[in-house]
């Protein structure tokens, strides 16, 4: 009776399990207001889009790996980030010269606080999908990959995101052309910096996890961080088409998106079949 009752418990589902779906889910609910509103209204849903995807990233890292894991990804993203943010703005490397707005509110090393939660709204949701598309590959060649595919995906997000915080007026690029196809306000060198920013991170990062992770966490956790991105990049597609006059970035989202939907499809899968 004794074990049954411990082995109930410790199946029993707990608050952090769902905290992080229940903070995606809210994400969404924020981001489909993005394109309804302007002004002042905008900012505090930019904010707003930010912080949940910042917690959901931690929480999510905290439910499957534990705490350790959960706070170490909060400390070492927004260490890094605010190093090559500065570092940027300092000296135009690696991204190119570009200089902050002030609506985005207090700054550390001139870099606004809303930046490294931004990169970690991105980060860790980024990794995540890179560790499931490459689960299958070779044990030898898998970290290598993990890396690679992550640090891709975290540069190929900017990419949909940076068009839409220059048109919200958040930061200015003093040269912004030559940029990709059908993106004429962010230039290539930014593209170049964030592939460079996901490779210096990136490492860190998997070494992070397999240092402080611990099994087994919540089996469904990684669904909240790929429904963040997720929806932030087909969503974000939907949203630069219809609403924010931003076709480029739109068609280079649907581009990313597909990816990520088959992962999460395959999370949700695995779920389901866990539950049977």
């Amino acid at each position: 009776m004794t074990g049954a009752v411990a082995a109930r418990r410790t199946s029993a589902p707990s608050p952090l399990r769902w905290a992080p779906l229940v903070l995606a889910g809210a994400l969404v609910l924020t981001a489909i207001a993005y394109p309804l509103t302007d002004g002042t209204g905008r900012d505090a849903v930019s904010w707003t889009i930010v912080l949940l995807g910042a917690a959901v990233s931690v929480l999510s890292a905290a439910a499957g790996r534990g705490w350790r894991t959960g706070l170490g990804v909060l400390a070492l993203v927004a260490v890094v980030a605010v190093l090559l943010e500065a570092l940027g703005l300092s000296t135009g490397f690696p991204y190119g010269e570009y200089s902050y707005s002030d609506t985005l509110g207090p700054t550390l090393l001139g870099v606004p606080f809303l930046v490294p939660l931004a990169w970690l709204m991105m980060a860790w949701p980024s990794w995540v999908l890179a560790a499931l598309l490459c689960a299958r590959v070779r044990p030898g060649r898998r970290a290598a990959a993990r890396v690679l595919l992550a640090a891709y995906v975290f540069a190929a997000w900017d990419v949909v995101l940076d068009p839409q915080l220059v048109q919200a007026g958040y930061w200015r690029w003093a040269h912004p052309s030559p940029g990709l196809p059908g993106i004429d306000t962010v230039p290539l060198t930014n593209l170049a910096g964030w592939l460079l920013a996901g490779l210096l991170l990136m490492p860190l990062l998997d070494r992070l996890v397999s240092r402080t992770a611990r099994p087994p966490g919540a089996p469904h956790a990684d669904a909240a961080p790929l429904l963040v991105l997720g929806w932030m990049t087909l969503g974000g597609a939907v949203a630069h088409a219809g609403w924010l006059d931003l076709p480029g970035s739109a068609a280079w989202g649907l581009v990313l998106a597909v990816p990520v939907l088959g992962a999460l499809a395959r999370v949700l899968r695995d779920r389901r079949a866990g539950v049977r």
